[in-house]
């Protein structure tokens, strides 16, 4: 398994979702430049509106900035143990401990991308391969690590 590849897709990713919110923060900001008037308090509620908008996407885009600098931290090195930047393959999926990022596609399987603080990561972390571990009743063994 390429490591490296499945991290180039997340930082992909990532670089999108970042675009994305920087695009919709300088859009939401030229609406609100708009907005000014001398009408009274229905703009000024609508400029608050706006206002508490961009700050809803300013927290978004930190969040994937954070998510960007936890991924920097990551290499492709080979695992022997469930960390961060480790492939594990269990009986039941494939995950990539990193970023959570949902569902990607790599070399036609399924990987699920998933955070360090999550239940599932913080049930297998530090495992090794043949070693099991149960997460919400449902037990699960870990088949491969790269």
């Amino acid at each position: 398994m390429n490591k490296q590849e499945i991290i180039n897709i997340i930082k992909g990713k990532l670089a999108d979702k970042s675009q994305y919110f920087e695009n919709l923060i300088a859009e939401t900001r030229a609406s609100n430049n708009d907005t000014k008037s001398s009408m009274g308090d229905k703009y000024e509620t609508g400029r608050e509106m706006l206002q508490q908008e961009i700050n809803n996407l300013q927290r978004q885009l930190n969040e994937v900035l954070n998510q960007q600098a936890v991924l920097q931290k990551i290499t492709s090195d080979a695992s022997e143990k469930v960390q961060n930047g480790a492939l594990v393959k269990t009986n039941k999926g494939l995950f990539y401990v990193s970023v959570s990022m949902g569902e990607i596609v790599f070399d036609n399987q399924k990987v699920m991308t998933v955070s360090a603080e999550s239940p599932l990561v913080k049930a297998m972390f530090g495992k090794k391969m043949g070693e099991g571990f149960t997460i919400n009743n449902i037990s699960q063994s870990i088949e491969n690590i790269w």
